[in-house]
């Protein structure tokens, strides 16, 4: 029997949130016979993932990722680097055009930096290699004040980044990724639904 495992995190005011993002406010108001959530968040909260306009601004938005892009087989890889260079994944990305990475920051609840990072040499081997989709459990790609190199070399091909998802209870390994984001338009990123299908 299939099996999913949901790898979001929950959107809540507590979700973690990156310095000078929007806080997410979710309010539950009786409307007399039915109940109706306020919501008020940014493109980038919680679990969420990065079009190509987000840095490149180049009007591949969100809503225009294929969803053949989103959906596919992927494999997930356990690091405990700061750093996600080539030598984290040499020779683990045979066959494969979509890659999450596993860190210490899934059982993270509140910011932190330096958090789990992929480098831009890391960025440029994972495009070279044919890597369309890239993920991570910490809030960002790149680091805390880098000047986006990551996202636009991850992003330059019509690829996607995924941000600040819980791979805490996922072993490394291959699995099929099913990760839609919200369709917005024209918009640089979206908050995502991501599960990974585990096959029996």
């Amino acid at each position: 029997m299939v099996r999913y495992i949901d790898i979001s995190r929950v959107l809540s005011p507590a979700v973690v949130t990156y310095p000078g993002d929007v806080v997410p406010r979710v309010e539950k108001r009786d409307a007399g016979e039915y109940l109706i959530t306020d919501l008020s968040l940014g493109s980038h909260s919680g679990t969420h993932i990065d079009a190509p306009d987000h840095f490149l601004r180049d009007g591949r938005t969100v809503d225009r990722l294929p969803l053949e892009l989103l959906i596919g087989p992927c494999r997930v890889i356990e690091t405990q680097a700061t750093g996600i260079g080539p030598e984290v994944f040499e020779g683990r990305l045979q066959g494969v055009t979509r890659v999450l990475f596993k860190t210490w920051f899934s059982r993270r609840t509140r910011y932190v930096a330096p958090f789990p990072a992929v480098t831009p040499e890391g960025a440029r081997r994972l495009a070279a290699a044919g890597v369309r989709v890239v993920g991570t459990d910490a809030p960002s790609i790149e680091a805390e004040g880098s000047d986006g190199t990551v996202h636009r070399t991850l992003l330059a091909e019509g690829g996607a980044v995924i941000e600040l998802l819980d791979l805490s209870n996922v072993p490394q390994g291959d699995y099929r990724l099913i990760a839609l984001p919200l369709r917005l338009r024209d918009g640089d990123g979206a908050p995502a639904r991501v599960v990974l299908e585990v096959e029996p």
